[in-house]
């Protein structure tokens, strides 16, 4: 969980250093995958290079059915290891305050260079970087096409939109929550109780609900809170699930246990996912429409679990650069989209090809995040809440 630093993964029977390590890894993950943006051919993004590719996306089709839920599924994870720390009113206190500063500051100050170029980029605004955050800052309404589908917009939370969903999810186990430990406890049991091929077939179960009654009003994922219902479904699903399976040492066994089967299965069923709009009609029946829908929920579901099942069998152990990292991944996460489209913006003026351009892009990335948390962030003592940290 992004916003929980290094004190997340302490449960009652010490540290969880493979939930640590799952969260750098999948934060990790995040970032190449939007450097990737800047790259693939075919698929919008706020600014993109001129050395666009076709061959990149299956590769982005690997992770992008998988990565998000995984996150919110690790953060469930970090909630329910302070869940008993604190009474409900003090844990959302905590929360308010690790994940609406951040996302209020990255909003003004951080996202404002994105929204910058990506104006800039349409031809929209004029240069000048001072003067646009002169009117950014004091509210100024810019059209809708400047970065966006709204009419008009004034600020935009752009790759933070992570943190006001993770802070309403966590608003919403609160009731959930107590309700699971009280009349709903049975529930919470059987869920925890899962072994073999019910650990894979029932958990997906709310995901075609979802497609069948929320999709159809809600479709795809807006990331823009209020009309995201479909979204909001799905990934509280996830932040559930976590918090549901935290602290239960068999459910984690049996992962560990079935993990080369999940990961086979994974494989093939992302195969699947490549090829069903092949063998589907455009115009598909009913069942068809469910074959699809398990499929894709299938592949989404077997890659968590191969993910979850190794990590525990090869990460669950004290690793040098894990303290480090797991301090470093929030002020990482807000920095890097910033970073990639500042940079590639700039690189893509010099025409560099498509071997240099990209390898600088990833490279500016890492280096400014390790720089600017290193030297800046990490070491200056108002800067650190302003970035999620202690």
């Amino acid at each position: 969980m992004a916003a929980d630093g290094a004190a997340i993964s302490a449960s009652v029977h010490g540290r969880r250093h493979d939930v640590d390590a799952l969260r750098v890894l999948a934060f990790g993950l995040l970032i190449l995958y939007h450097v990737g943006m800047f790259y693939v051919a075919g698929w919008g993004w706020h600014v993109k290079s001129s050395y666009q590719a076709e061959w990149l996306q299956p590769l982005m089709l690997l992770t992008n059915q998988w990565r998000m839920p995984l996150i919110f599924l690790v953060s469930g994870l970090a909630v329910s290891f302070v869940w008993d720390k604190y009474p409900s009113t003090r844990l959302v206190g905590r929360r308010a305050k690790r994940l609406l500063i951040p996302l209020v500051f990255g909003m003004a100050f951080i996202v404002a260079p994105q929204c910058y170029y990506e104006a800039l980029n349409k031809g929209i605004i004029e240069p000048g970087f001072l003067r646009f955050m002169g009117e950014y800052l004091t509210f100024r309404d810019f059209p809708g096409e400047a970065w966006g589908g709204e009419e008009q917009i004034v600020w935009t939370w752009n790759h933070l939109w992570y943190l006001p969903y993770l802070f309403f999810y966590t608003l919403l186990l609160v009731p959930v929550g107590s309700i699971l430990a009280g009349p709903g406890r049975a529930i919470w049991r059987q869920f925890r109780g899962l072994r073999g091929a019910w650990i894979v077939l029932i958990p997906i179960l709310p995901l075609m609900l979802y497609f069948n009654v929320v999709f159809p009003s809600f479709p795809g994922i807006t990331h823009a809170f209020f009309d995201d219902w479909y979204a909001h479904a799905m990934y509280f699903t996830f932040f559930l699930y976590g918090f549901l399976v935290s602290r239960d040492e068999g459910f984690w066994r049996e992962l560990t246990r079935i993990r080369k089967v999940t990961l086979t299965l994974a494989v093939v069923f992302f195969g699947l996912y490549m090829v069903s709009g092949d063998f589907l009609p455009d115009e598909s029946s009913r069942w068809q429409n469910q074959v699809s829908a398990l499929i894709t929920y299938l592949n989404r579901w077997l890659w968590i679990c191969a993910a979850l099942g190794w990590g525990h069998c090869l990460l669950n152990k004290p690793m040098r650069w894990l303290p480090y990292a797991t301090e470093a991944v929030y002020p990482w996460y807000i920095l890097h989209q910033t970073i990639i489209i500042v940079v590639g913006y700039n690189l893509s003026q010099r025409q560099l090809g498509p071997v240099v351009e990209p390898a600088l892009v990833l490279i500016a990335t890492l280096g400014g995040c390790f720089i600017l948390h290193e030297f800046l962030i990490r070491r200056v003592g108002f800067l650190r809440p302003l970035f999620g940290l202690k």
